[in-house]
């Protein structure tokens, strides 16, 4: 999704929750991974694998100069002959530690095993977030929480995956002062043609 395409789902959703605690959220996701140099692993569910988070976030780092934002994919079921990015399985989360960040995106209850392994990482030191349907148990091995519950009236999980992408490059901050980056220039050029006209009344 295109930065004009996001400040139009950002138009649409103004006046609700959504913006802003996308905004929130990315927000906890760029302190954790941007001053510990990376170190963050994407995990999903036995049944959802955050292909496209993934896959946002990786474009996120590159357009933003944020490299730290690029995940590592963290997979359940990792099959023989795939690629090395598509290789990393359950294991990876054992080395987590202080200085990682773990973001769970789940639209179901993430299963014992994976949220042994999230107790385990967290009490290591890892910053664990949660992106999902609000599984109880889940919300309370995280640090910061982003419920979608399923049937919300506005947007889906998917959804609100590409706000958090989108705000966690275009809201990082420069290194120094000076011109802003092109990408936060188009930014904010796209929510001004996004937003409506002045009234003249």
């Amino acid at each position: 999704m295109d930065a004009v395409r996001v400040a139009l789902l950002r138009e649409v959703l103004a006046g609700t929750e959504w913006p802003g605690a996308a905004r929130r959220f990315a927000g906890a996701l760029r302190r954790s991974v941007v001053p510990a140099g990376g170190n963050l692993l994407l995990v999903g569910t036995e049944q959802y694998e955050p292909w496209h988070m993934a896959a946002h976030l990786v474009d996120e780092a590159a357009w933003s100069g944020l490299p730290e934002l690029a995940p590592t994919l963290v997979r359940h079921h990792v099959l023989p002959g795939d690629a090395p990015h598509l290789s990393v399985g359950l294991s990876r989360l054992e080395a987590a530690r202080r200085g990682h960040t773990l973001l769970v995106v789940a639209p179901e209850q993430p299963g014992e095993g994976l949220l042994e392994r999230v107790h385990d990482a967290r009490r290591a030191g890892a910053t664990v977030l949660s992106l999902g349907g609000g599984d109880a148990d889940l919300g309370t091995l995280a640090h910061e929480v982003l419920s979608v519950p399923d049937g919300a009236a506005e947007l889906d999980l998917d959804t609100v995956q590409h706000l958090v992408s989108a705000a966690a490059g275009e809201n990082s901050l420069p290194t120094q002062r000076g011109p802003r980056r092109l990408r936060d220039r188009l930014a904010r050029l796209a929510d001004q043609l996004a937003a409506p006209p002045p009234s003249r009344w």
